[in-house]
């Protein structure tokens, strides 16, 4: 646990629910029997409807973990070793010139430090390794190699989407798998269902290249890997941390607006790719 935040199994239930009330945060995690964190997104749903190998005895990573989410679902499908690595510091993220300090600190705010992995790491019993860790710096003779890597929600946010992709395949041992689930453009994806197309933000934040979903499949093939599943449109579900705003009557017209629309409805579009390291690589 860090200086900061308590250890959640010392805890009592209503100073459980107390400090859980008390921050932000990303995921959505069942503490305890009806305490869970009102987590921006809520990937129960998403993580049900994945196509998970047998992981039993199996070395996994998580990458941009977090709160770690997708390490204990990975730990609790029987997981035999599990890394989650994330950036805590947010003047390492991929910020596009003319960011704001303002915007800097908000955003850096969600990770506090890895305090929320921390916490929910005592809260259901541990056994996950926590590293600072860039996706950029992967190295097998650091970090080793692994039988399955899971990167969400991860790419949306990074300059160089395929050099990433690149270090999370050399990490890959033989027999490894890997599954991607990433924001997509759903305009793009139902205009050029085959033909890959992205849209660039790279405005002020680190939101920067948003793919369709044919976009995405390359991406992963051009770094190496083989698809053996893709999914169609899968929807993020928002958290109880997430308050959207009310229809309004100008939404339909606009392309933020109609964001809002769909997100409301049914959630963040994302899609899910399943992958193994291509021999031709």
């Amino acid at each position: 646990m860090t200086e900061q935040s308590p250890a959640a199994s010392e805890l009592s239930d209503d100073e459980l629910r107390s400090y859980v009330a008390s921050r932000s945060w990303y995921h959505t995690v069942e503490l305890r029997e009806g305490i869970e964190t009102p987590g921006w997104f809520d990937t129960r749903p998403t993580a049900k409807a994945l196509p998970w190998p047998e992981l039993s005895g199996a070395r996994c990573l998580d990458v941009g973990t977090f709160e770690g989410f997708w390490a204990r679902e990975m730990k609790q499908r029987g997981a035999a070793e599990v890394v989650a690595i994330d950036i805590l510091d947010p003047r390492k993220w991929d910020w596009p010139a003319g960011s704001t300090a303002e915007l800097l600190a908000t955003l850096g705010e969600r990770k506090q430090h890895g305090e929320g992995f921390h916490f929910v790491n005592d809260a259901l019993g541990g056994g996950i390794e926590h590293r600072e860790l860039s996706v950029y710096d992967l190295d097998p003779a650091t970090v080793g190699e692994f039988d399955m890597v899971y990167v969400g929600s991860l790419l949306l946010h990074l300059r160089d989407p395929i050099g990433a992709l690149e270090r999370v395949r050399s990490v890959c041992g033989d027999g490894a798998r890997a599954i991607f689930v990433d924001a997509i453009d759903l305009g793009l994806t139902v205009r050029h269902p085959r033909r890959p197309h992205a849209s660039l933000d790279a405005v002020g934040r680190p939101w920067w290249w948003l793919p369709n979903a044919a976009a995405l499949r390359r991406m992963v093939e051009a770094a190496g890997f083989e698809v053996r599943w893709e999914s169609g449109p899968i929807y993020l579900r928002p958290g109880a941390g997430q308050r959207l705003p009310r229809y309004a009557p100008w939404m339909p017209f606009t392309r933020k607006g109609r964001e809002i629309i769909v997100t409301r409805l049914r959630g963040n579009p994302h899609a899910a790719i399943l992958a193994v390291p291509s021999r031709a690589a």
